[in-house]
């Protein structure tokens, strides 16, 4: 029986014949120690159909089969694609691995119970929140800034969009940072990990899509007041009525900047919004 778990990262860039590529942001995880810990960070989550984005030559593959009864891999890179089904046949033959070629954010993405992946820096973001909304558990890596926006609190500097987009759909914290020199090439900054626990706010919103829309709105003026930003955005936020959602609205919010306001505060301002504010996403 194959054995997985222990295969060399540089060796399987070299069995590759292929370098990392930074112009399609390519940076290839070589550290076995971090390598070994992220399944760990995913205990006690259903590891029976694990997807992962972006494999690469394979190291964190080797590991998630070795802890994960199936395994599903995204790769856009053709030739990272054939390399992982020469490298993995095996696996591949006892449908335990999957690989799809092509590109994760618009492929179809099959059921799975948890993401384990090393995403692209670039894509980070769009990729993140085309996972949260499956409602499954994840440990994912980010550069640093990114991960440490994204598990924010209300009121504090890397508070933000991103914090509030996250918490909607889950419980983010960051298990571990890793240094430059754990990847091949070095990437100009630090990185992290990040476990996700799906969860249910604490707060109604009418429409998913429409809060989303309001966030990014009022976010892109986050130094103004909710004022200020609900009326200058709506171009934005697709509201037809931005003066009616002002005038509606709680008087000490309006008044408030977004970074101060707790997501409950902005799941309150949508609703308004999507009631009075005639915003062209009502039926998205």
């Amino acid at each position: 029986m194959t054995e997985y778990g222990n295969r060399d990262p540089d060796a399987l860039v070299r069995r590759a014949g292929k370098r990392a590529d930074t112009r399609q942001d390519q940076h290839f995880l070589i550290d076995d120690r971090v390598l070994d810990r992220i399944p760990t960070y995913a205990d006690g989550m259903d590891l029976s159909h694990v997807l992962e984005i972006g494999g690469g030559p394979g190291a964190l593959t080797d590991r998630l089969l070795a802890a994960a009864e199936r395994v599903t891999v995204v790769e856009r890179d053709p030739d990272f694609a054939a390399h992982l089904r020469t490298e993995f046949a095996d696996a591949i033959a006892s449908d335990r691995l999957t690989v799809i070629e092509g590109d994760a954010l618009v492929v179809d993405l099959p059921e799975f119970t948890a993401s384990i992946s090393n995403l692209p820096y670039g894509a980070s973001s769009e990729l993140a929140f085309r996972l949260l909304p499956e409602g499954k558990p994840m440990v994912l890596m980010f550069q640093q800034e990114f991960a440490e926006r994204m598990a924010a609190d209300p009121a504090t500097d890397d508070y933000g969009r991103l914090s509030v987009t996250a918490g909607h759909y889950a419980e983010a914290e960051i298990v571990e940072t890793v240094p430059r020199g754990a990847f091949d090439p070095q990437p100009r900054v630090t990185s992290a990990l990040v476990r996700t626990t799906p969860s249910e706010p604490d707060y109604a919103v009418p429409s998913d899509d429409f809060f989303m829309h309001f966030l990014k709105a009022v976010f892109t003026q986050r130094r103004k007041t909710m004022r200020n930003a609900v009326r200058n955005t709506a171009h934005i936020s697709g509201l037809s009525d931005p003066d009616a959602v002002v005038d509606a609205a709680d008087g000490e919010l309006m008044g408030a900047r977004a970074g101060k306001l707790t997501p409950a505060d902005f799941a309150d301002l949508a609703t308004v919004a999507y009631e009075v504010g005639e915003p062209d996403h009502a039926d998205d």
